[in-house]
């Protein structure tokens, strides 16, 4: 077993001694696929919301003008509605689509494939005033959406497979650290102070092609992930020149080439959505992705910052500030999230997802009760403020950054990016079914409706501590052998057996 385990590990031999770190080339690499792609993906999610009075408004006049209809309140609404969760499905959709892409044109090529799908989606967005159409802006939702769940899918991995193990935690926040930031850039660009106006609304939408363009400038720059490279496309030689990019020791990139031959051929094999579905081996793992990315949504962090403006104003915050104050909350949301990456590298997942997903269990519970009792005590609107600065601090250590990447550390290159593509489909349909009966819960339920968050928050801290072996600092090769007995797995015992041994 150990020398299995001394053939798998990138650290063998003399990269045990010395690993390669930042370079040029991963820290471009990094920065514009993240800003180009899960930083426009975030903004899609946060620029919506405030210029929707303006833009359900010229709505009604376009389809009057184009059909000389004129919906009702009704109409309206469920018009809106369904251009807000048709960028969700397309999220869903891409999902599926992004373990096909990310196998058939690389890990690289599926940026690129998001970046045009996004490109499309803006000029769509800024030529639906000019065109007046309705049809144009739905286009637009669509093609984002798309191009959002190709990117949840492909750029965690294809972040993680260009890292060296030690660095792979830290590149595989990258991710969510773009989606939070972009939700904080669409709020602040669609204030009414900037482009959230009747008459700028569309600029409000399209603004994301500043980013697209910028950030796809350097596209030839990037390298292909080698392990994609060597494990799936079977080029040895654009592998080893990848690395080359990636490594500024010679001998290193030689090294490391030499440690990413697969040992075992057939768990580095193309995989398709069936095979991985039926294999017994990948069940658990596949679970644990699935409940992390979707849990990430059910633990209720949209519901919150949908909730929170109702929050502020309750404590005498006017309706103003009270959006302000939410903003100042999103700001809260991406501060920590500038932190992950330290925390990644430092720390252990397990401990970490362990204590998020407890302590959002704790704050939504105390969320719940002290706005329950709000007009009970003066001092209690002030803790429900605390407790939902609460939720947003221990979410992102955690629960936020942690289920992004968790797949790339589960399984090995060949069902990776199935892998991946289903977690991602788990994370948009829970985000769906969130928007879908939030509102209605919200009226039926009051705060009590947090209670339901806790309890999800709750739940998955159990399943984790059972069966969420650690990945910090493991080849993925030894991470799937931990729970590779589906629910019969016991990861923790399993380590320390490992421990003994070595």
């Amino acid at each position: 077993m150990a020398n299995i385990l001394k053939e798998r590990s990138p650290y063998s031999n003399s990269l045990h001694r010395k690993t390669r770190g930042w370079n040029r080339t991963l820290l471009l690499t990094g920065i514009a696929t993240t800003i180009g792609s899960a930083n426009v993906a975030g903004y899609n999610i946060g620029v919506i919301n405030a210029p929707s009075q303006y833009i359900k408004e010229w709505a009604n006049e376009t389809i009057y003008k184009n059909y000389d209809v004129i919906l009702n309140s009704t109409q309206l609404d469920l018009l809106w509605s369904f251009i807000v969760s048709i960028f969700l499905v397309g999220g869903a959709v891409g999902s599926l689509g992004g373990s096909y892409i990310a196998d058939r044109i690389g890990r690289k090529g599926s940026y690129l494939t998001c970046a045009v799908l996004f490109i499309i989606g803006s000029i769509s967005f800024h030529s639906c005033r000019t065109f007046s159409s309705v049809e144009l802006l739905i286009f637009g939702r669509v093609c984002v959406g798309l191009a959002s769940g190709i990117t949840t899918t492909c750029l965690p991995m294809y972040l993680s497979e260009i890292a060296p193990l030690h660095l792979r935690g830290t590149l595989g926040v990258f991710c969510s650290m773009g989606v939070t930031g972009g939700v904080v850039v669409g709020q602040v660009v669609s204030l009414q102070e900037i482009f959230g106006t009747p008459d700028l609304w569309h600029y409000c939408l399209s603004f994301q092609l500043v980013f697209l363009i910028i950030f796809t400038l350097p596209y030839r720059m990037f390298p292909e992930s080698p392990k994609y490279l060597c494990l799936i496309a079977s080029d040895r030689t654009g592998a080893l020149r990848e690395l080359k990019k990636l490594c500024d020791d010679q001998n290193m990139a030689d090294e490391e080439f030499e440690a990413m031959e697969p040992s075992n051929q057939t768990s580095e094999e193309q995989r398709g959505v069936i095979s991985v579905l039926r294999d017994h081996r990948l069940l658990l793992p596949l679970i644990l992705v699935c409940s992390m990315q979707g849990g990430q949504q059910m633990s209720g962090i949209n519901a919150v910052f949908y909730y929170s403006v109702s929050i502020f104003q309750s404590i005498g915050f006017s309706s103003t500030n009270a959006k302000w104050a939410n903003l100042a909350a999103g700001c809260l949301n991406l501060f920590v999230s500038f932190f992950s990456p330290v925390l990644m590298e430092r720390v252990n997942r397990r401990p970490l997802m362990l204590t998020s997903c407890c302590g959002c269990a704790v704050f939504l519970f105390l969320l719940s009760i002290f706005y329950s009792f709000a007009e009970s005590l003066s001092i209690l609107p002030a803790m429900c403020v605390f407790a939902m600065l609460g939720y947003i601090l221990v979410y992102q250590i955690g629960l936020g950054p942690i289920p992004y990447f968790c797949g790339s550390e589960l399984f090995e290159v060949g069902p990776r990016p199935v892998a991946m593509s289903m977690g991602s489909l788990s994370s948009w349909f829970c985000n769906f079914t969130i928007a879908m009966t939030f509102p209605t819960l919200q009226t039926t339920m009051g705060a009590s409706v947090f209670l339901i968050f806790s309890l999800v928050c709750l739940s998955l801290t159990i399943f984790l501590k059972f069966y969420m072996p650690e990945t910090r600092g493991k080849s993925t090769s030894e991470v799937a052998r931990l729970v590779d007995n589906g629910f019969k797995s016991r990861p923790l015992e399993v380590n320390a057996e490992r421990v003994n041994e070595f």
